[in-house]
């Protein structure tokens, strides 16, 4: 949750103490004495609430009430008034105040009005954030490349895993791409403007993951390759996630961990807390249609950041692509768009594969392609490859392809 509180007020001993009061209370307020120091805080992107003095020298808080309607109305500010100017604070409330307290207040009115504000803020900025990502497409949508079933399922696991907010374990073979789906639930997530760590577990000592923790606050610190964390590290794990709430903990592996934590070498309080929520990378083996898309995907990446114009990618090229067993997976598929981008010579395909293996996989890739442009309409598909409609199902069942996997 938002826990930025500006807090406003010239007494200084009036703003140190209700400061701490806020400080205390596991908020984080920043004290400014007067509307000119206050300013600079005030913008759409602001995750917290204000709380000011009505009365103070120069520009009084009326003048910052206004300043902050001008700059986002639903930004919550919280008057201070003195007994006689209660009813100008309620006026103010009608002119966008989201509430006012009587000097002198107690800690706990305080902290009441001020978590009520706070939710109402986060409430806003999660509805902002929503809006703004179906605009551009979500995270998943935009990262996870592919229309198979299998690609689909992928990205409704990491909007199920961003949605929880809690601890993520994320597995799969070497080179599923670890890293780049614990980005995409960081994107996802509420808190996806908040810092993205990434640290490598293997030698972690305890100060550096201390160190991760509070440069991912708010956000998310992701754990690459989790098993190899040293045991010091691991105790301090358990004990940061407790104490450290604000930052949301991702982590990686491509070992067993149940074994490791069976062999004792992984602590399984540990494993049973990210056991809890656990999303598995398929192979490209398990998914082979998507192959095409993502040699795609990655060869114009490529040339992007070389300023190349992307080459034509031959029929018999997706054939090979789609017969190999890619053992790298995904990191393996980007290092040979990126050789194709360059133009500098790519891996040999099988040699076992014959001519109609090549021919099955180009036509499969042809159909699936023809599928997902036209949204999973088959008559569209079947006209947009000059197929008789019977013919293109025949295919279809061939095939093992079902015009419904690639409807939204």
């Amino acid at each position: 949750m938002m826990r930025r509180v500006l807090f406003v007020d010239d007494d200084r001993a009036v703003r140190e103490a209700l400061g701490q009061t806020l400080e205390l209370a596991g908020l984080k307020p920043t004290l400014a004495g007067s509307y000119i120091e206050a300013k600079d805080h005030i913008s759409t992107e602001f995750e917290g609430v204000v709380v000011t003095d009505i009365r103070m020298p120069g520009k009084d808080g009326f003048a910052l009430l206004d300043l902050v309607q001008k700059a986002d109305a639903e930004l919550p500010v919280v008057l201070l008034t003195g007994e006689a100017d209660v009813p100008m604070a309620v006026r103010a409330m009608a002119a966008g105040a989201f509430d006012f307290l009587e000097k002198p207040c107690t800690g706990k009115d305080l902290l009441a009005v001020v978590e009520k504000a706070l939710e109402n803020r986060a409430r806003v900025m999660e509805a902002r954030f929503s809006r703004a990502a179906g605009k551009r497409g979500d995270a998943a949508a935009r990262i996870l490349v592919g229309s198979s079933p299998v690609a689909e399922g992928l990205r409704e696991a990491a909007r199920r895993a961003a949605r929880s907010g809690a601890e993520v374990l994320i597995t799969g073979a070497p080179g599923a791409g670890n890293s780049k789906l614990a980005e995409v639930i960081h994107l996802l997530s509420t808190n996806a403007r908040r810092p993205f760590v990434k640290l490598a577990a293997a030698g972690l000592d305890v100060e550096a993951l201390e160190a991760g923790f509070a440069q991912a606050e708010g956000g998310t610190l992701y754990l690459d390759e989790v098993a190899d964390l040293p045991r010091p590290a691991q105790f301090a794990l358990i004990e940061l996630l407790e104490t450290r709430p604000a930052t949301r903990l991702i982590a990686g592996t491509y070992r067993d961990l149940p074994g490791e934590a069976r062999a004792g070498r992984f602590h399984p309080d540990l494993y049973w807390r990210l056991e809890a929520l656990k999303v598995r990378i398929p192979s490209l083996s398990e998914r082979p249609e998507d192959i095409p898309a993502l040699f795609r995907h990655y060869v114009a990446t490529a040339c992007e950041q070389a300023n190349l114009r992307a080459p034509e990618i031959p029929p018999e090229m997706t054939a090979q692509l789609m017969a190999r067993d890619w053992p790298g997976n995904a990191r393996a598929l980007m290092s040979e768009a990126m050789r194709f981008a360059m133009g500098l010579e790519a891996g040999e395909p099988p040699e076992e594969l014959g001519l109609s293996e090549r021919m099955a996989a180009v036509e499969k890739s042809l159909l699936a392609e023809a599928l997902t442009r036209a949204g999973g309409n088959a008559t569209e598909a079947a006209s947009a490859l000059k197929l008789p409609r019977k013919t293109f199902y025949d295919k279809l069942a061939r095939h093992g392809l079902r015009p419904e996997e690639y409807r939204d």
